[in-house]
């Protein structure tokens, strides 16, 4: 058939066949990229990504391709379940181990429980990126102009979250069916600053290029191939059927879908028939389903059929179905059908859909065009429902509002959505605020009747979307309405309890958190009683009662509920409690249990998934195991687009500045443009400080210190690290101007009850102020390696370097050497390549070890490089910690063996015999 030759020739596109075949390549060498193909309606998008994916194939690639369809925005995921329809092997069996994956597929895995569908949707994104990182995966998604939020929310994820794997993302899209509100042109203009992203836009084919396309599809005369490429304006599919009407004897309209038409009208009744209910139906259609739908009989629809496919305007899909050539044919079919044609026939397909328990977002699709508003009432609750299930709050939100919209239409709604109005109001505000609208679900919560359990929602949305004092009035509402002794009770409490937890009221919280607890074990309401428990610690650790807050997080960690984010934030939060306190090693099997169970429940990526994550990284930092540190950070991805992903990737900084990997220039090259974000300076610029002062560059140092002050909070106790860096970086300039302001602004920033970390960067601080006015405190130094002791490896190492230091300088030669020796061994284990030449640096100029040769002993050649640098002998035993006389008796020494009679000639002689 004539499709078929089209299939098998692409001209004209070698440009942007190269292009995404750079993208492919690059994935197949780890570094996952997205491609997106735009062009016009009949330009050859699809053509192009066959092309791809055929190469993609002998390259040994997984190709899987999903289609969006138009049916009003209505299928959650559609063009995920398309693809993921039909895996094998190595991706089927990881299929098969993410159930929350195969549930988008039909007879797929049970839906579970009702739950949010903010964390069902963070459960799937996070199983769908697992699932790519198991094999080299083209995954492309057409049609990315008909996709549903859902959809367009995975690939924004994808595309900022894929970064080692082995995977190339494609998407394509109609450039000319973006209107200026069209919801693809925001998401189109986020993901094209990436740098992972490619954009390959498809202009119209040249004369010569559109000559040899109709010659590949058959065409031999000249005359008629010269007036069809007149008239097609490069558009190849616009040719193709202009070549077809010609062949045919049909005229050759200027109208794109007058064509298109001319060529339906050419059918038979029956198929004309056939194809207009196959329109209906969307872009595919089951063989049985159109049948029915038609209402011939078997012989006569089989006839129909295959004058249809012969003719090339639909083709066999799948198993058994069937699929329009090309969508802009499905489009011209449907529209040209007449108003009430089109009603009977979806009211026909919601009918046989019923029948065949069909999806019901289809459903409530042919039933709303169908004109049946209960039957689409009925049908559109229970889509939202399910689409809350697959974890798709922006779809559930549109079937909710879609039901609240046909509720006061259609008599016995209660009866028909499953539920009575205020509880669908509440899923719908739910629904809103899971796809981050919460300024919409807080809007949607004031419409409804006052209640206790919509005040409570409404507390908890406003607290969310930052409107502490609205927060409060409404859980101080939701708490006067609640009926004593019950769940609605305890969970009003407990969000009352957090909304005064850091405000002028927050002595009021402590005890609303005991009440709380009370109610929801009274009546065994889980969720409030876990939340009441993490409030309750929250206010012990505010209180600076660590201790007591580890044992209150505790029991809260340990107890499993229904509600997995709220089980997740209990594990983290003891955790970083332990952490704080200095017990890595119980942190450190708090923070596996707790990445764990993030792990298996999809949720790795959710907001407590990260943060868990993070701890762990933390914990592995500071415990010295910077092997398994490493492994974790590599997930860190350096190419960083938006401010969460800066912020994982600043966190890589602690290990890679510490190794002196060369990542390090890269990634803060990317980290940049986020400076002006708080937490993303503190950690990426405070360790771009440290990485200064390694490479000797102190004044560039303190510039990023002084940054970082002026992006975060004098309160902050971060301050306290950065103020001691600042201090190092003075040291190093050999300059005090400064020094008591940043030492005050440590001690400003110290709190009673902060964790062990934060002591033992004050006494650092402490100490490098002392190292700044030139003073060699032992005791300073010897109380920061005890302080860091408690819990950090490294720093402890980089503590004895200085007190090494200090104790040369006092002259306690034997005790600076053993502290030199501890810290060579621990710097050399966690293989801290930065420290080791530092301490190496300090052998040296101590004689800890031997580096002679040629003529001149080690001790002669490290005076000799300080005399060339123009040092005289009183700063030159300070740097080498010797007596200006024993300065004196070597320079002697050196002139005499290299023959010379000046400091002068000595350096001159010395580089040109390589001395230097």
């Amino acid at each position: 058939m004539r499709w078929q030759k089209e299939q098998s020739t692409l001209i004209g596109r070698l440009v942007e066949l190269d292009r995404l075949t750079t993208v492919l390549d690059a994935a197949a060498d780890g570094l996952a990229g997205v491609a997106l193909v735009g062009g016009d309606a009949g330009m050859g998008k699809t053509r192009l990504v066959t092309e791809l994916g055929e190469r993609a194939r002998a390259a040994g690639f997984a190709v899987l391709v999903g289609q969006c369809a138009e049916l009003g925005d209505a299928l959650p995921y559609l063009p995920l379940a398309d693809a993921l329809r039909g895996v094998r092997g190595e991706l089927g069996a990881a299929l098969d181990a993410r159930p929350v994956l195969g549930r988008l597929l039909p007879g797929g895995a049970d839906l579970g429980p009702e739950t949010t569908s903010g964390l069902t949707q963070q459960q799937l994104f996070g199983s769908m990126l697992g699932f790519l990182a198991v094999q080299p995966v083209l995954l492309v998604l057409e049609d990315l102009h008909w996709a549903d939020q859902s959809t367009r929310d995975l690939l924004v994820f994808l595309s900022r979250m894929l970064q080692t794997e082995r995977v190339c993302l494609v998407g394509t899209y109609r450039t000319d069916d973006l209107h200026r509100r069209h919801p693809l042109r925001r998401v189109l203009a986020e993901l094209k600053r990436l740098p992972s992203v490619t954009a390959v836009e498809l202009s119209p084919l040249d004369r010569g290029e559109m000559a040899d396309y109709l010659a590949a599809l058959g065409g031999d005369d000249a005359q008629m191939i010269s007036e069809v490429v007149d008239r097609a304006e490069g558009n190849p599919f616009y040719a193709e059927e202009l070549l077809e009407a010609a062949s045919e004897g049909s005229s050759m309209t200027d109208s794109l879908v007058g064509l298109l038409l001319s060529r339906v009208e050419l059918l038979s009744d029956a198929a004309q028939r056939v194809l207009r209910g196959a329109a209906v139906a969307g872009r595919r259609v089951d063989h049985d389903l159109l049948r029915e739908a038609s209402g011939l009989a078997e012989l006569a629809f089989e006839e129909a059929m295959r004058e249809i496919v012969s003719r090339g305007l639909l083709r066999p899909s799948g198993e058994y179905g069937y699929a329009f050539r090309h969508a802009l044919l499905q489009e011209a079919v449907y529209t040209d059908l007449l108003p009430g044609e089109r009603t009977r026939m979806h009211s026909a397909f919601a009918r046989l859909l019923t029948a065949r328990k069909g999806a019901a977002a289809e459903l409530a699709y042919h039933y709303l065009a169908g004109h049946d508003l209960a039957e689409a009432l009925s049908a559109s609750a229970e889509a939202g429902r399910r689409a809350e299930r697959l974890g798709a709050p922006a779809e559930a939100h549109r079937h909710f509002e879609q039901a609240l919209g046909l509720w006061d239409r259609v008599p016995e709604a209660e009866r028909l959505a499953g539920m009575d109005h205020v509880r669908l109001a509440l899923r719908t505000a739910a629904a809103a605020a899971d796809m981050g609208d919460n300024h919409r679900a807080v809007a949607q919560l004031r419409e409804i009747p006052p209640s206790a359990e919509a005040a409570e929602r409404l507390a908890y949305y406003l607290y969310e979307y930052g409107d502490g004092a609205g927060a409060i009035v409404a859980a101080e509402a939701a708490v006067a309405a609640a009926p004593p002794g019950t769940p609605v009770l305890a969970r009003a409490l407990a969000t009352l309890s957090r909304t005064l937890s850091w405000g002028a009221r927050h002595p009021e919280a402590r005890p609303l958190a005991d009440r709380a607890l009370e109610v929801a074990r009274a009546t065994g309401a889980s969720d409030a009683e876990k939340g009441a428990m993490i409030m309750l610690a929250s206010c012990a650790e505010f209180e600076g009662d660590l201790a007591r807050a580890e044992e209150l997080f505790g029991p809260a960690a340990a107890r499993d509920s229904d509600d997995l984010a709220m089980d997740l934030r209990a594990i983290f939060h003891y955790a970083r409690i332990q952490f704080e306190r200095g017990s890595m090693a119980v942190a450190a099997v708090t923070a596996d249990r707790g990445v764990r169970l993030a792990t298996e429940a999809g949720l790795s990526w959710s907001t407590y998934g990260t943060d868990l994550r993070f701890l762990q990284f933390m914990i592995r930092y500071m415990a010295g195991e910077w092997a398994q540190a490493r492994e974790t950070a590599a997930g860190f991805g350096t190419r960083v687009g938006k401010i969460p992903e800066a912020v994982l990737s600043s966190f890589a900084l602690f290990v890679e500045v510490a190794m002196g990997m060369p990542v390090v220039e890269e990634r803060l090259t990317w980290l940049r443009p986020f400076w002006s974000d708080s937490l993303v300076a503190y950690m990426s610029r405070g360790l771009a400080a440290e990485h200064a002062l390694w490479r000797q560059e102190p004044g560039l140092a303190l510039e990023h210190a002084t940054a970082v002050f002026d992006a975060t909070d004098p309160a902050d106790v971060g301050n306290i690290r950065v103020s001691a860096i600042a201090l190092w970086a003075l040291a190093d300039l050999g300059r005090t101007d400064g020094a008591d302001e940043l030492l005050a602004r440590a001690r400003t920033a110290a709190r009673p009850g902060m964790g062990f970390e934060g002591q033992a960067w004050l006494a650092r601080a402490e100490a490098e102020w002392h190292r700044v006015h030139g003073r060699a405190d032992v005791e300073a130094w010897r109380a920061v390696v005890e302080a860091f002791e408690v819990g950090s490896v490294y720093e402890v190492a980089r503590s004895r370097w200085r007190l090494a230091e200090a104790l040369l300088a006092s002259g306690d030669r034997v005790s600076a050497l053993k502290e030199w020796r501890r810290a060579v061994e621990d710097a050399a284990s966690l293989g801290a390549r930065p420290l080791s030449a530092a301490l190496a640096e300090l052998g040296r100029r101590a004689r800890f070890t031997s580096n002679q040769t040629g003529p001149l002993t080690g001790r002669e050649q490290e005076v000799l490089a300080l005399v060339a640098e123009g040092l005289p002998n009183r700063e030159i035993g300070e740097r080498l910690f010797i007596a200006q006389k024993t300065v004196s008796v070597h320079v002697s020494n050196i002139l005499g063996k290299l023959g010379v009679s000046s400091r002068t000639q000595a350096a001159a002689v010395a580089r040109r015999k390589g001395l230097l």
